[in-house]
């Protein structure tokens, strides 16, 4: 599949929804200086074309009591367990993230957790799932940089 061609007002578009994916069609029509009608079309094809996947929810996790944060490096019995461990793991709801990767570890999970109590029984949790030789975990001091706008914005500058 080819790469998709945007002209410079679906990029101003994008732009406007990377910095609020709630603003209504009408706010970025009468910035763009086009009717609501175009914002609505534009943004359709662009969903349909796969470029937008949905919108976003931005959480303050802290302020629902989930502001611990470890990552888990999980070791494989053997790599053809990839996808059974992967499908475990999905159904600890803890666990926001999960890469398959090279290296070290078989995978690397993201755990939020209310506390060091919470986490050491999500950690066990992954290391009770058959097929998971080991994990070694490392403790999130802070979450110092989050934010995917900048890389978004760059994406788009760059098209």
């Amino acid at each position: 599949m080819g790469k998709i061609k945007l002209d410079e007002i679906d990029h101003q578009i994008l732009d406007m929804l990377i910095d609020n994916t709630r603003i209504p069609f009408t706010d970025i029509a009468k910035k763009l200086l086009i009717s609501a009608g175009t914002v609505h079309v534009r943004v359709k094809k662009m969903e349909e074309s796969g470029i937008i996947k949905g919108s976003s929810l931005s959480l303050d996790y802290k302020k629902l009591g989930y502001s611990f944060i470890a990552y888990v490096g999980v070791y494989l019995n053997n790599t053809s367990q990839t996808k059974f461990v992967l499908e475990r793991i999905n159904e600890i709801p803890y666990v926001t993230v999960a890469h398959i990767t090279t290296g070290k570890f078989n995978i690397f999970c993201k755990i939020r957790a209310r506390s060091t109590e919470h986490a050491k029984e999500v950690i066990f949790l992954l290391d009770d799932i058959e097929g998971v030789y080991r994990t070694e975990t490392m403790i999130s001091l802070e979450e110092s940089i989050n934010d995917k706008k900048r890389l978004m914005h760059s994406i788009f500058n760059d098209l």
